[in-house]
């Protein structure tokens, strides 16, 4: 398949479409290598789930589940579709393999990654497509200064002379955008994104002036001649990674992203492992969702199981396969 670059497949012409599948399949290959010397075991989930993801900047696609049974179809031994809107009716697309791999480690699976499609409810662009492909790893023992060496080994296995460099977010806003993230308040970065770019409407979350900026003022700067990995995030953007205390007795996730070209290319974690810890963000998640105005969604049972079980001490990281192409 053509990698999803938001330009219509339709209006490349023949030969650009054999080198782009060459590049591809070249690029699939080394990776592939690349994880087998590594002795990291491929594994394949599956693409269709019960349950949406929490996360308020995520939406799943989703599809109607043909085999609800409801009351009234049981009791008449019908199988015929369900006309209710319980979350029963559907299966969501996952919009990574993160749940189901996390179940396999902790399992036993040891370190593991996958290639596989991913799907999300985004507007199309060059940088966005509804159906993309994502390649996700974990390793184990790893910490996240550890697992930014991996990326940067595999990116040099690709592109050898990439240079590497270093950034912690709070540095990268200082130096790009002329404000500490950790120490503004929120009117502040308002004040701040508002001299720096044509922004009318007002907001009380300072996640929403953090995002502003680091897309409009600091991103553009990362990653101009090679890879630019910003780490270090604050704790009010840690997702799933576990928080730590920096220098200045800050709390910071140990999240990092892969930037090159200005590009986003890679979102990792030092993994957190702590179920209830991970259930309370679950449930934040949620409640951002309901101050937004959207549904809350019902928390993944697998992944809690997968938490409950004991979650082993790894890093982990997902890729964009088709981004990365764009760069080759």
């Amino acid at each position: 398949m053509i990698e999803q670059t938001g330009a219509n497949p339709a209006a490349l012409n023949r030969q650009n479409t054999g080198e782009r599948l060459a590049k591809r399949a070249a690029t699939l290959a080394s990776i592939r290598h690349y994880f087998s010397q590594q002795q990291v075991l491929e594994v394949e989930t599956p693409l269709l789930g019960q349950y949406p993801v929490t996360d308020p900047q995520l939406d799943n696609l989703r599809v109607e589940n043909p085999f609800v049974i409801t009351p009234a179809s049981s009791n008449s031994n019908s199988n015929s579709n369900s006309n209710s809107n319980s979350s029963a009716d559907y299966l969501y697309l996952a919009t990574s393999p993160e749940y189901s791999m996390k179940q396999l480690l902790s399992l036993g699976s040891g370190s593991i990654y996958q290639i596989s499609k991913a799907f999300r409810q985004d507007e199309p662009s060059r940088l966005h497509a509804m159906e993309f492909t994502m390649l996700e790893w974990y390793r184990m023992d790893y910490d996240m200064d550890e697992l930014i060496d991996d990326v940067a080994a595999l990116i040099h296995s690709l592109i050898p002379d990439a240079a590497v460099e270093k950034i912690s977010y709070r540095d990268a806003f200082i130096r790009y955008a002329g404000v500490d993230p950790f120490t503004a308040s929120s009117d502040e970065l308002e004040l701040i994104a508002k001299q720096k770019m044509d922004v009318s409407f007002t907001h009380q979350s300072k996640d929403v002036w953090l995002d502003l900026l680091l897309t409009h003022c600091v991103e553009e700067h990362l990653g101009k001649n090679g890879m630019t990995f910003l780490y270090d995030y604050p704790e009010s953007q840690s997702a799933l990674a576990r928080l730590s205390i920096n220098a200045d007795g800050q709390t910071i996730a140990k999240r990092f992203e892969l930037y090159m070209s200005g590009i986003e290319l890679a979102n990792g974690y030092h993994e957190l492992t702590d179920a209830t810890e991970q259930m309370r963000r679950f449930e934040c998640d949620n409640q951002q969702r309901l101050q937004a105005g959207d549904p809350a969604r019902e928390i993944d049972a697998g992944l809690v199981a997968a938490l409950d079980r004991g979650l082993p001490n790894c890093a982990g990281v997902a890729l964009g396969i088709d981004r990365l192409l764009l760069l080759l």
